[in-house]
């Protein structure tokens, strides 16, 4: 029964030494950051651009020099 009564008592002190400390903890704010990304996509377009046009131009100059005029602009 001593025995008993010796680990009660010890088990106790542990718990109210854990039950008196102070645990605190420091949330801090987190802060978000836009992300920018900047694809550059502009060479692929001028490309296709300039291959679609370039086709246009070629034909336009083929009739302005059989005809002799310009073909006639589109709005």
């Amino acid at each position: 029964m001593k025995r008993h009564a010796g680990f009660l008592l010890t088990v106790s002190i542990v718990f109210l030494a854990a039950g008196c400390m102070k645990h605190e903890i420091d949330v801090k704010p987190v802060e978000i950051k836009p992300i920018y990304i900047t694809i550059d996509i502009n060479v692929k377009v001028d490309r296709a651009l300039d291959n679609f046009f370039g086709n246009l131009d070629e034909q336009a100059a083929d009739v302005t020099s059989k005809t002799g005029t310009a073909p006639a602009k589109s709005n």
